[in-house]
């Protein structure tokens, strides 16, 4: 999952990639509305954490303009303001939820997950397709009831099609939500991933589409590409 923070305060910034990188997200940072403005138009993004109070462009204006566009990511606008009449006004502008400063960590990554659960069809924190579970608040994945050894790229992967399941996931729309790093995103490199994690999970959750992407085939989902 690919998220972008915008926040100007450096240290806040900081800390909320760094947590959320410990969960398994790819995270973008910029501290200012005019870069925020610019990559929310050009950049994809599975959630945007958004701050009011930015220098060079208002965060309202931002969402506004976002939303105008069309740009229809989930967003949790963040701000140190606290009145309900600020919470109205970011709500109105576009956004899916608000928390106040200071906040909890935990609670802004349980927010995080209910919005990207909810854009992507799911109610539950717990994702399942057959017999491979994924603990979205834990970042953890079962196999028939036992822990998977992954590692945070494979885990990552897989998080990314199973919030997707029975979605045709473009190559390059794969590598641009589980690689924080462009230099890692190669066909190669994706391949070799997936030959990995099919030998972790079998071959029939995962499904390559020949010049498409691939799919997580999930048994008794009606949606299945």
């Amino acid at each position: 999952m690919r998220i972008l923070i915008v926040e100007d305060e450096e240290i806040i910034a900081a800390d909320i990639a760094r947590a959320l990188g410990g969960m398994g997200y790819v995270c973008d940072v910029v501290h200012d509305g005019e870069e925020a403005d610019f990559r929310g138009f050009t950049e994809d993004y599975d959630a945007v954490i958004l701050d009011l109070g930015l220098p060079r462009l208002d965060g309202l204006t931002v969402l506004r303009n976002w939303r105008r566009a069309g740009r229809g990511f989930p967003v949790l606008v963040l701000t140190a303001r606290g009145s309900w009449q600020d919470k109205v006004e970011g709500m109105d502008a576009g956004g899916d939820d608000y928390l106040a400063k200071p906040f909890e960590m935990e609670e802004l990554l349980a927010r995080l997950r209910a919005l990207i659960r909810r854009s992507k069809g799911h109610s539950s924190i717990i994702l399942e397709c057959g017999p491979l579970r994924l603990d979205t608040r834990a970042a953890r994945v079962t196999l028939r009831g036992r822990p998977l050894a992954i590692s945070p790229l494979e885990y990552r992967f897989l998080s990314y099609l199973m919030h997707n399941a029975g979605r045709v996931v473009a190559r390059t729309e794969l590598m641009e939500h589980i690689h924080d790093d462009i230099d890692s995103r190669s066909e190669n490199a994706l391949e070799a991933l997936v030959a990995r994690i099919r030998r972790k999970i079998g071959a029939d959750l995962l499904q390559t589409r020949r010049g498409m992407g691939y799919v997580m085939t999930c048994p008794g989902r009606e949606d299945e590409a």
